[in-house]
């Protein structure tokens, strides 16, 4: 009898061991190269399948430090490509002249994706506030017949579509609005019910073939590649989800004139959220009004008291909360000061009276009426 369980238990530890061997070779197989072609993208097709997973291990395991600029604050410097020079000298020296903290993270991602062979000899203009991935695109070369795509920060769906006549890409207007309403996969973390807010800005060199899902998901990836672990943990500290947070950041990019108000101006409406008090933001009157044929724009202003009282769900002047869904599409600065707002106890601001752009801002409403314009 007990010869019989020990030959049991021998069975049961090597089912055990077949199945976790099983679920390792799952995750070499699916999961890791799945995981890394939602975050950096698919990886080049000049790679064998063993030398797929083994890259796409690499990039996951160097994280944040792909997205991550080495110096935010630094400043563009000269940087120069020598005729036939190796990916792996170009990454030594990148790192070596202080550009990107980690020369195997750039030369693991410049392989995977293939850039290493499309690589350009001649002289850039680099910065440490770049993150690896950017220096890796800017160094790139494209196909004079690519098509390119630029997204400014602020712009709503409509004016993107509107910019796609002369990008190159043969998409139409009309069917991109319709398809931005039904968000990629690689989007589903953040639950949007539309594009809007995720259409990051940024110039997209592609070919001149993309087709409409293809754009949506290079640019739903190049989203999802700038949001870093850190600031979805800072989003989530404060109550909010990627969807709340990219709202309040589409309202910020805005409002913010000048990128180093766009924390100040965070910290405004977080406190108001934190008590429950209307956001007051014109934007998202602006939004709610649409187009406005007199002055062929999407952003009336100035706005009157009539339009105020608009009733839309987006009329923030009338419904406490955040509107249901993105105003705007947000740049990196204005998610940033999401994540990451100035403390203060302001609850009001306003435009300078000077025309200069900036705003003053008040902790009580007494102080709002005082920083008046004359």
């Amino acid at each position: 009898m007990l010869r019989f369980f020990h030959r049991y238990q021998y069975y049961f530890i090597l089912a055990a061991i077949v199945i976790f061997a099983c679920m390792c070779i799952f995750a070499f197989l699916y999961y890791i190269p799945a995981r890394a072609s939602l975050l950096y993208g698919p990886p080049a097709k000049t790679l064998s399948i063993s030398n797929r997973i083994e890259f796409a291990s690499r990039l996951l395991a160097h994280g944040d430090v792909l997205t991550t600029p080495l110096d935010p604050n630094g400043l563009e410097q000269p940087f120069r490509v020598e005729p036939g020079e190796s990916v792996i000298s170009i990454s030594d020296r990148l790192e070596g002249l202080g550009f990107i903290s980690n020369a195997n993270a750039f030369y693991d991602y410049a392989v995977y994706t293939g850039i290493d062979l499309t690589i350009q000899s001649g002289d850039f203009t680099l910065s440490p506030a770049q993150s690896i991935i950017d220096i890796a695109q800017s160094l790139q070369k494209f196909s004079p017949t690519d098509a390119t795509l630029i997204i400014l920060p602020g712009w709503r769906m409509e004016e993107i579509a509107a910019s796609l006549p002369t990008s190159g890409l043969s998409i139409d207007p009309d069917a991109f609005l319709s398809a931005a309403t039904t968000p990629p996969q690689v989007l589903a973390f953040a639950s949007p019910t539309t594009m809007e807010g995720f259409l990051f800005p940024d110039t997209y060199t592609l070919p001149r073939e993309t087709t409409l899902n293809q754009l949506l998901d290079v640019i739903g990836r190049n989203f999802t590649s700038r949001l870093t672990t850190d600031m979805q943990t800072s989003f989530s500290n404060q109550g909010l989800t990627v969807l709340q947070a990219v709202t309040l950041a589409s309202i910020i990019q805005r409002e913010a004139v000048h990128v180093e108000e766009a924390p100040i101006i965070a910290s405004v409406y977080l406190n108001r959220l934190s008590i429950g008090m209307k956001l007051d933001a014109d934007p998202t009157i602006q939004y709610a009004l649409g187009y406005q044929f007199d002055t062929n724009s999407w952003w009336k202003s100035p706005l009157s008291l009539a339009d105020l009282e608009v009733i839309s769900p987006y009329n923030t002047y009338l419904n406490t909360g955040l509107p249901p869904t993105p105003i705007s599409n947000p740049g990196i600065e204005a998610l940033m000061a999401v994540a990451f707002p100035q403390s203060t106890n302001y609850y009001f601001f306003r435009a300078a009276c000077d025309g200069s752009g900036y705003h003053a801002f008040a902790a009580t409403f007494e102080e709002q009426l005082a920083n008046g314009c004359p």
